[in-house]
């Protein structure tokens, strides 16, 4: 196989930027967030919870994004199992956020602010993929 050298005709500068609103019907801002109402029964419910542009019962409802809990030690959500204090969604959670953001194990825990600053929990608000443009 064989390789062509990129010409410089190849490349394409321009500093024209496309911009959009994020949120559904080109919204610049949401002005009031709907909560999923199906979702807390189900097995998602335990680990986070979806904001809608609309009543969810509602067809055309479109997620804008989903309000997530971590607990290093657990806390704010029932245990897997009682017999293993600790293991709940709101800590598996935490250990997801750990491994995605900082690369590191999920037994890690968030350092904010320099080394004496650790945070055993936190909320996260996680944008929907599809309101980035």
């Amino acid at each position: 196989m064989s390789f062509k050298r990129l010409d410089p005709e190849d490349f394409l500068i321009s500093a024209e930027s496309i911009i959009s609103p994020a949120w559904s019907d080109n919204a610049p801002f949401i002005l009031t967030i709907y909560p999923s109402t199906a979702q807390a029964d189900g097995p998602s419910g335990d680990y986070y919870r979806n904001a809608y542009n609309l009543p969810s019962t509602d067809p055309s409802a479109e997620t804008q994004f989903a309000i997530a809990y971590g607990d290093f030690k657990g806390s704010g959500s029932a245990p897997y199992n009682t017999n293993v204090p600790g293991l709940s969604p709101s800590r598996t959670v935490y250990g997801q956020f750990v491994n995605l953001l900082l690369g590191e194990d999920e037994n890690a825990s968030f350092n904010f602010g320099g080394p004496a600053v650790n945070n055993e929990y936190f909320y996260a608000i996680v944008i929907n993929r599809a309101r980035y443009k």
